[in-house]
């Protein structure tokens, strides 16, 4: 099975991808998006976590229906560096379980191909679990407009701090190996995810070579490894 990390910007566009790949290609779809807005659900663990660190900082952080107040949590924690490393720190760890877990049903159920669509794929360091990348790009002031068409309670300032509080897009570009430019038209982005998935779309011999479980596993070893060299040599040019 082969696993294509797909990440992208705030409003760059990311979900639509994910969209048309899940609704027009049939491709399994892990989100990771969804996933941490189910572990934040009232009763989970990481709910009774954020509740009890954030409920004496955040005004409104619970809404009448006893769930968390997304918006005002959020406008709290980017405007603090500190505190979104803190927030990260506890709705991570039960996200990763939950893709795992969703992985291993998908490798089990015989799916050859999974999108694993994350926001901050790269710097979970979630790449290095996939056979490929996809990153979503768009010009800056294309993502701040839909930004702030698409969420009325946030400022200019807010939707600043949001995209430059994520990985650059020249860092992504630089450890993907598909780039998609979502800045012109619907039609022009469908044409490059059509083209995209012709040349990841893995061929039957491979699939059924990896279904043989050490075969599997070795693939998967040596795909990690790739993409620790590729990063090493990454940050080596770099400095």
């Amino acid at each position: 099975m082969l696993i294509v990390g797909l990440t992208g910007g705030i409003g760059s566009g990311k979900s639509t991808v994910s969209a048309v790949l899940k609704d027009k290609h049939h491709i399994k779809i892990i989100d990771a998006d969804l996933i941490a807005k189910q572990v934040q659900e009232p009763g989970k663990p990481a709910y009774k976590k954020i509740v009890s660190y954030y409920q004496k900082k955040v005004p409104n952080l619970l809404l009448k229906d006893g769930k968390i107040n997304s918006p005002e949590l959020g406008k709290y924690v980017f405007a603090n560096r500190d505190e979104l490393k803190i927030l990260n720190s506890i709705v991570h760890p039960a996200v990763r379980y939950e893709i795992f877990r969703q992985i291993l049903v998908a490798y089990f159920t015989f799916h050859k191909l999974v999108i694993l669509d994350v926001p901050l794929l790269f710097e979970a360091g979630l790449d290095k679990f996939c056979g490929a990348t996809i990153v979503v790009v768009c010009e800056e002031q294309v993502q701040i407009e839909r930004l702030l068409k698409r969420n009325s309670y946030l400022t200019l300032k807010d939707v600043k701090q949001r995209i430059d509080s994520q990985m650059s897009n020249h860092v992504k570009i630089s450890k993907a190996d598909y780039i998609i430019d979502n800045s012109t038209t619907f039609e022009n982005l469908y044409e490059q995810i059509n083209g995209m998935v012709s040349r990841i779309n893995p061929n039957i011999f491979v699939y059924l070579l990896e279904c043989i479980p050490p075969l599997g596993f070795l693939s998967a070893i040596t795909t990690f490894i790739i993409k620790r060299v590729h990063d090493y040599n990454i940050r080596s040019k770099e400095e």
